[in-house]
């Protein structure tokens, strides 16, 4: 068994994040594992390894506010899994899609993101 290479703890719990791109446009993911470093997140399709996007963390308040949290990261793994769910009689597989990406900066909500800088 090889060795831990990761250097930040993670946060296992999965939650609805909005992952936006300026080629591919915006769409609902599942965050499945948090670090301070980057994200994996199962989502319908997968940008290009290299791709910059925008990671929005969302949490409605009481007022009907939003709160968010936004994060440039890069794509750097693509995950394909393929697993049978528990209780699954007919012996059917499933399968999802997980990209891994690391953080780039954390940027203030409210602030545009240069074009410059996405893919």
């Amino acid at each position: 068994m090889r060795g831990e290479k990761r250097i930040h703890s993670r946060f296992d719990k999965a939650f609805p994040v909005m992952i936006g791109s300026e080629l591919y446009g915006d769409g609902y993911a599942i965050a499945r594992n948090v670090s301070a470093g980057g994200i994996l997140v199962e989502m319908s399709y997968a940008p290009p390894l290299g791709t910059i996007v925008t990671v929005h963390f969302q949490h409605a308040r009481g007022d009907d506010g939003l709160d968010e949290i936004v994060a440039r990261a890069e794509v750097k793994h693509h995950h394909y899994l393929n697993f049978r769910e528990q209780g699954q009689a007919s012996g059917e597989s499933a399968s999802a899609r997980a990209i891994g990406m690391r953080f780039i900066e954390f940027v203030d909500a409210g602030d545009p993101v240069r074009k410059d800088t996405l893919h």
